[in-house]
């Protein structure tokens, strides 16, 4: 027919041109040809060059050619079909990816396998190899391990090896690689379906996940996709559900088998204010009892969590494996949380230290010096935001902040300092060579009352002198700083090299 005069003019004019991988132009108007008669373009596949594949699988799936596309699933050539990079370019209609689904779940349903069959990944991540689509072999040795053709002969001789022994051929199962965000008790029709296609074919389907995300969504509906999910895929969980802490418990079995679990964030979790003490610290030791199974965390998260208060050294202390971010925000913690957080071995390497929102006012910081301390030789993104620290306190900090060598960013927004303490943390930063980016408060003196307005006046007149203080000691393009919050409307009021002030300061 003619789709198979088109095959072997392609290749004999790529012979010709002595090039292994032809000109891109003449890829799509190959495959946007061969795509002219549907019917003819599935019979081609069989003899379709291995070129034509990316080109021509782009076509069907953008124009919607729902019949090749399964047919192409069944017959691709490639150990990686990157669909997610696809479907980002081109917003799927959703017979198109059901299409593919069905493809897959038929290629799953034979028991001998296509003869060009090599498929085993299909990655419905949006971000990954992107370039798969661009790019072919000899450009990029990245696309060239995703691209590159099984043998026909080897698979052919295995079969008749495997008939003769009376043997039916082993069937790999296939990797669906996707990131989930559950937001809302309904699916939507895509996640629908490919949940479905991944119970029906359990054994043969695997759908593995590196990034998860919860939002609002109910715990029952949680668990009955992880039940489909092979949890031990899951590198980065967030959990930022309105949860009380009895329902956090109910989760928690699925969290203890993410064994190469390295991320995790957990938001919004409140205990109702008549738990049962024994009931509270059970649910407490369940949770903790879970960072036993998890040897690889190193990012460690806690937003809102109400019952963190003189129960910090419950979950660090579980930690198998030192942490290099710790971010405790918007939680109470007391005294003794604060000390054994100076001596836990968990934190002894971290990189990123976090207490935003954790009110630090009538607490010694002498245990978050000797914190600081400890990991200065590390330490490089510290946000100390909204702590309520005053200057008596942060004045105690500076030491242990100038031998920071690793610093290069640095946030302590909203809280009440003075002019006099700023000048002399810029003094104690000085050597700081890598500090590139640093969030200060406004001064106190840049107020005009205790309801905390701001002067605009005032605050350019001192955003001077500490810019002249920057530039005599050699750091002018390093600072910016903000004031608290507006107390008009609560946005936040930044300075850097000019004002960026909310609407309140604007005149009418």
């Amino acid at each position: 027919c003619w789709a198979k005069l088109l095959i072997d003019w392609f290749r004999s004019r790529c012979f010709r041109m002595g090039v292994w991988a032809p000109p891109r132009r003449l890829l799509e108007l190959a495959g946007q040809s061969l795509l002219q008669n549907e019917a003819l373009a599935v019979a081609a596949l069989e003899e379709l060059p291995v070129e034509l594949f990316p080109p021509l699988f782009t076509a069907a799936f953008a124009g919607r050619h729902t019949h090749a596309v399964k047919a192409m699933v069944q017959a691709w050539p490639f150990a990686c079909l990157p669909l997610g990079a696809l479907m980002k370019d081109h917003e799927p209609h959703l017979e198109t990816f059901q299409a593919a689904l069905d493809g897959l779940d038929l290629l799953l349903a034979e028991e001998v396998r296509p003869r060009r069959w090599k498929l085993q990944v299909l990655d419905l991540r949006r971000n990954a190899h992107r370039d798969f689509w661009t790019l072919w072999c000899g450009i990029k040795a990245s696309v060239c391990s995703l691209l590159e053709a099984e043998p026909a002969q080897p698979m052919q001789k295995a079969r008749r090896v495997e008939a003769q022994a009376g043997l039916k051929p082993a069937r790999a199962p296939v990797e669906v690689l996707v990131d989930l965000c559950l937001k809302e008790d309904t699916l939507d029709e895509t996640l629908s379906y490919l949940l479905k296609k991944a119970k029906q074919r359990r054994s043969l389907l695997h759908l593995r996940c590196q990034k998860l995300r919860i939002f609002t969504i109910p715990v029952q509906s949680i668990r009955r996709i992880l039940k489909l999910v092979q949890l031990d895929s899951i590198q980065d969980l967030e959990v930022n559900c309105t949860w009380k802490l009895a329902t956090l418990g109910r989760f928690l079995p699925h969290l203890g088998r993410m064994g190469n679990l390295r991320r995790l964030l957990l938001s919004r979790v409140r205990l109702l204010p008549h738990t049962a003490p024994a009931r509270e610290a059970h649910c407490v030791r369940q949770l903790t009892a879970q960072f036993l199974n998890l040897p690889h965390l190193q990012e460690l998260s806690l937003d809102s969590i109400s019952f963190l208060e003189g129960r910090l050294h419950q979950v660090l202390r579980c930690l198998k494996t030192p942490l290099e971010t710790l971010c405790i925000s918007n939680c109470l913690i007391s005294e003794s949380d604060l000390t054994y957080l100076s001596q836990c071995p968990s934190v002894s390497l971290l990189k990123d230290l976090g207490l935003s929102g954790v009110n630090l006012t009538s607490l010694s910081l002498e245990p978050l010096q000797v914190l600081i301390e400890r990991t200065s030789a590390t330490l490089q993104d510290l946000d100390l935001d909204e702590c309520g620290i005053m200057d008596s306190q942060f004045s105690a900090l500076l030491p242990s902040l100038s031998r920071c060598s690793q610093l290069t960013t640095f946030r302590f927004c909203g809280n009440p300092i003075s002019m006099s303490v700023l000048e002399s943390l810029l003094q104690h930063t000085v050597g700081l060579s890598k500090l590139s980016l640093v969030l200060y408060p406004a001064p106190l003196e840049s107020y005009e009352d205790v309801r905390g307005t701001l002067h605009p006046g005032l605050l350019a007149q001192l955003h001077a002198r500490l810019r002249q203080l920057l530039r005599t000691s050699g750091r002018a393009s390093t600072v910016w700083f903000s004031s608290n919050t507006c107390p008009h409307c609560g946005d936040e009021i930044f300075y850097g090299i000019w004002p960026i002030l909310c609407p309140c300061y604007m005149p009418a």
